[in-house]
């Protein structure tokens, strides 16, 4: 039987290279997160929303990717709505509900509802679309043992409890076999008492159990902004902190609720936290395989730093300075001799992915130094990661007690001169370096005093 596929198009379309190049920059990322748990949090108005279908869609994708996921749940407007139903009062303290034994009913059938929703939704595998031949099992329980908030500035929060302890055993056990865990904000005791738990201290509590790789809070806003309204795509947890401090009550509710929430996981070992928008389609995607992401992105410490090369980065090493190689901009380095030179280089890393390299070839005899192979993924050229190699390189060279640094460039002679480097001849290199001087390249030769 003939084959019904056309035949592929000599050229491609500006979608399909899009296509290809997005795959491309989220590989190292699905190869990261393999094997690594997530913790996702939303609260009830999520369920609730048409859209979340398509929230589902995205869970199925990371669990297809080898992604260990714990999903916890809210469900504040459905507790609203049955409270509401019954004419009982909602009642709040220190933005928790007061829960009583009437309210607490009510919870129960809020929380059900909610959880079997997820469930069903989790179950679907509709031909044609995302959940086709989803296998995908659900597991819940009592995994939280909680205890009473009691009385607080005289307030009988009554059974509003807190968590007191998370069966990490019993979640890790579900998630090596292959099931997606979802907990509900809700908590046991050993007496047999149910306390109604807040969805954000629940989600944070886990993760850091769990040793989560990341915390994801899907939320109203799209993160946090700066003073001038800017998204702040990433934070230390020490600038979150002074965000919290300086906006107080300024900030949208979501973050008052959730940005402490992603600087105290972080700070009790989460490497991620991130803070999205719940209403942009494909939001967790979007986030979690892109450079730039969609929301805001809190880790312990910055996100970028100057270290020593290793061996292991010899493939980034390669993959930022072969372009410029092509260009005829840098010399040809071959992997053998990137490999014997490691120990000179210094990287930029950005997230676990090397984005700029230098490296400092010494001439002790002659105390001179040379800055070589000074390289930054364009992505970040204009982030002064160029400088700050410049800089390290440097600092590295007055170490070795080298008062002279002086490069050879054939394309950005103005950034070296803006930078305090001064024109310089052949005749100044050291003899080595004269003798292998390349005069076809003709490249210039600029030299600084440290």
């Amino acid at each position: 039987m003939p084959s019904t596929r056309t035949a592929a198009p000599t050229a491609q379309s500006a979608t399909t290279r899009a296509f290809v190049q997005w795959i491309r920059s989220a590989a190292p990322y699905i190869h990261a997160f393999r094997g690594r748990t997530f913790v996702i949090a939303f609260g009830g108005e999520v369920v609730a929303d048409d859209t979340f279908l398509g929230i589902i869609h995205d869970l199925n994708l990371l669990h297809s990717l080898g992604v260990h996921i714990v999903v916890v749940h809210g469900s504040r407007p459905q507790i609203e709505a049955i409270l509401g139903q019954q004419n009982i009062e909602s009642r709040y303290a220190f933005g928790l509900r007061v829960t009583d034994a009437e309210t607490m009913d009510c919870v129960l059938e809020a929380s059900g509802q909610v959880k079997s929703r997820i469930e069903a939704l989790l179950s679907l595998g509709i031909a044609n679309s995302p959940m086709a031949g989803a296998r995908i099992r659900v597991s819940s329980g009592n995994f939280i043992t909680a205890k009473p908030l009691g009385v607080r500035d005289g307030v009988d929060m009554q059974l509003t409890g807190e968590v007191r302890r998370v069966d990490v055993d019993a979640i890790r056990q579900r998630l090596d076999d292959g099931d997606i865990v979802l907990i509900s904000p809700l908590g046991y005791s050993p007496t047999g008492e149910i306390f109604n738990l807040a969805l954000e201290e629940v989600a944070t509590q886990v993760a850091v159990r769990v040793d989560a790789h990341k915390l994801v809070f899907l939320m109203e806003t799209e993160g946090v902004r700066g003073s001038r309204r800017q998204l702040l795509t990433e934070l230390s947890t020490k600038d979150a902190e002074a965000i919290l401090k300086a906006g107080g009550a300024r900030l949208p509710p979501d973050v008052q609720h959730y940005l402490p929430c992603a600087v105290r996981a972080c700070d009790n070992g989460v490497k991620r936290a991130h803070l999205i928008s719940r209403h942009l389609d494909g939001a967790l995607l979007l986030e979690l395989f892109t450079r730039d992401g969609v929301g805001t992105m809190v880790a312990a410490a910055p996100l970028a730093h100057l270290r020593n090369a290793t061996i292991d980065d010899v493939g980034g090493i390669i993959a930022i300075i072969e372009p410029l190689e092509e260009q005829g901009i840098l010399v040809r380095r071959s992997r053998e001799r990137l490999e014997t030179e490691i120990e000179r280089f210094v990287v930029a890393e950005h997230d676990g992915v090397i984005i700029g390299c230098a490296a400092l070839f010494a001439f002790p005899e002659e105390k001179v130094g040379e800055l070589a192979a000074l390289a930054v993924h364009p992505d970040f050229r204009r982030e002064g990661y160029g400088e700050a190699l410049m800089l390290e390189i440097e600092a590295r060279a007055r170490k070795l007690k080298l008062p002279k640094l002086f490069v050879l460039t054939t394309r950005t002679s103005q950034w070296f001169l803006e930078r305090g480097f001064r024109n310089a001849a052949v005749g100044d290199l050291p003899k080595q370096k004269q003798a292998l001087y390349n005069y076809q390249r003709k490249s210039q030769v600029y030299a600084k005093g440290l």
